[in-house]
């Protein structure tokens, strides 16, 4: 059922394929995002916080931490902000290029983004 795009909630970031089709969530043979990012747990690991929204759940289970961006700019560390505004990151992420493969080469590229360095993982 969770493969069913009406059930994966309006948090999960829109991939594309090589086809310019958007990636659904699936864990049928290797999953559509895991075999990309398998060879390395660090990069998995920031992929999957990027791609559920993970800055923006962490929000909501404990409105009171602060989770100021470290860049003293804007005063949340969302997804959008990063992908999109913060200064930290190289430039590199194009929303009219939002394939997996680019996505990866933006995460390849920036080692600490999606670290959110206070937290435990």
């Amino acid at each position: 059922m969770f493969q069913a795009s009406d059930l994966k909630g309006n948090q999960f970031l829109d991939l594309l394929d090589d086809d310019n089709n958007i990636i659904e969530p699936s864990y049928v043979k290797g999953g559509s995002w895991l075999k990309t990012f398998g060879h390395s747990n660090s990069l998995c690991v920031h992929a999957t916080k990027a791609i559920t929204n993970h800055g923006e759940y962490r929000l909501r289970l404990f409105p009171r931490e602060e989770f100021k961006c470290s860049c003293s700019i804007y005063p949340i560390e969302s997804r959008c902000y990063i992908l999109h505004e913060c200064s930290r990151f190289n430039s590199y992420w194009n929303l009219r290029r939002g394939s997996l493969g680019h996505f990866v080469m933006f995460l390849e590229t920036n080692l600490s983004v999606f670290t959110f360095s206070d937290s435990l993982v």
